[in-house]
């Protein structure tokens, strides 16, 4: 199979995806990634751990948090600082609300776009 025509293929193969932004104003704003990232957290107890998991440095992840916090009336993950007991993080409860309305958000996005996707993927050039 010729190169260009193997590319084809493969990007008609891939799966489909929806990739929810929410805005709430011009300067705040959740989706994929900060969920993620906000999931991790949950997990792990930390940040640092939770941008490992996504590849993502620890400088980058706790700007991210940072800036989710600074956007909220209250933070939506706790953190500790390092020392003997060692640090950590955690969501707090409007951080576990932030996150479960955002999934919740998304499944229905999914929902309710997923026939329409899956009529434009058989439309596909092979």
């Amino acid at each position: 199979m010729p190169r260009a025509a193997r590319r084809q293929a493969q990007r008609s193969d891939e799966p489909v995806a929806v990739h929810l932004r929410v805005t709430l104003r011009r300067d705040v704003a959740i989706g994929p990634g900060k969920a993620d990232l906000l999931e991790g957290i949950a997990a792990t107890g930390s940040i640092a751990a939770a941008g490992r998991r996504m590849g993502m440095s620890y400088k980058r992840a706790w700007l991210l948090v940072d800036t989710m916090n600074r956007c909220f009336r209250v933070p939506v993950v706790a953190a500790a600082k390092g020392g003997p007991a060692g640090g950590g993080a955690r969501l707090t409860p409007l951080g576990a609300e932030v996150l479960a309305a955002y999934r919740r958000m998304q499944a229905r996005t999914v929902r309710a776009v997923g026939r329409d996707l899956a009529r434009l993927k058989r439309r596909l050039a092979r």
